[in-house]
């Protein structure tokens, strides 16, 4: 019973990760309906500024507000530069942009600060504490406190806030929003702001965890089940897919990877958000798209 309960925490302490990556994702498609491809690169980006700057001396402090700025600087010049010319064009071309996007940022990162791995140290002891028995790593924990508090907080933005309600306003119909009075520009570049800030702290924390790598780019795809099976459009469902995607893989590596020769945790999770589509292909908490004919 340990070694399940061991598991299983494992496995859901690995899920909120995965949310904090598709949290940008639902930003951007719950405030416009664009699915952002280029999300990954925004998270990698992020983490090599950081550590770029760190690494010529400047304090962690002030490198932390400078990569924000950056990174706040980087969403508007992508909303204002590029998406606001493609407002109500068809979603393959919205998608193709983020997409090419996706390969400019991670080009410019390159170009900026190199390809070579970094390490990045955010001062939180890694040591395991106990928790029902279990040792539980302090790092994990504080990634899932910043996970709650970010749910929590865009949560009451998206629902209690008029800006949030402009912006699901605008999602749901844009012309009927410009025609009551609201301004599309100042909450395009609004929401794209929040999914920077967004990349940022998920860049820092998944870089932390894993170093700072263009391969943390590719995390992204893990994400993609989690939006699934959470739903697109809903904030706390990414932290619910996260959770399920989490605790599924790991529990079929450790039960089921044994009789098909192992590695079944990097491709189970596509298989649960097949199943997903097929069953509720709008996810647990996803709303559903209608059309009048």
């Amino acid at each position: 019973m340990s070694f399940l309960m061991e598991v299983m925490i494992g496995g859901l302490l690995a899920g909120v990760m995965y949310s904090m990556v598709a949290i940008g994702f639902v930003l951007i498609y719950k405030a416009s309906g664009v699915f952002n491809f280029a999300q990954g690169s925004m998270v990698l980006f992020a983490a090599l500024t950081y550590v770029g700057i760190v690494e010529r001396n400047v304090r962690p402090a002030l490198a932390l507000v400078i990569t924000l700025t950056v990174m706040l600087a980087l969403a508007v010049v992508i909303e204002r530069g590029i998406l606001r010319h493609l407002v109500n064009r068809p979603a393959t071309t919205l998608f193709m942009a983020t997409l090419g996007l996706s390969f400019i940022i991670e080009g410019l990162a390159q170009m900026l600060w190199g390809a070579q791995v970094h390490g990045l140290d955010l001062g939180i002891d890694d040591k395991p504490i106990d928790f029902l028995g279990v040792g539980v790593s302090q790092f994990d924990l504080f990634a899932s406190g910043t996970a709650a508090v970010l749910v929590l907080t865009l949560s009451l933005l998206f629902n209690r806030t008029r800006i949030g309600l402009s912006l699901r306003a605008v999602a749901d119909d844009p012309l009927a929003a410009i025609a009551v009075g609201l301004d599309m520009k100042t909450l395009g570049s609004a929401v794209w702001a929040v999914a920077g800030f967004v990349g940022l702290v998920a860049g820092l924390l998944w870089g932390a965890r894993v170093g700072v790598q263009f391969s943390l780019s590719l995390v992204v795809l893990k994400a993609l089940p989690v939006l699934i099976i959470g739903g697109f459009s809903s904030i706390a469902g990414t932290v619910v897919g996260g959770l399920l995607v989490g605790s599924s893989e790991k529990l079929a590596e450790v039960y089921l990877g044994p009789y098909v020769g192992g590695g079944i945790e990097n491709w189970f999770p596509y298989v649960l958000a097949l199943l997903f589509l097929l069953v509720r292909p709008t996810g647990l908490f996803g709303e559903a798209t209608i059309e009048r004919l």
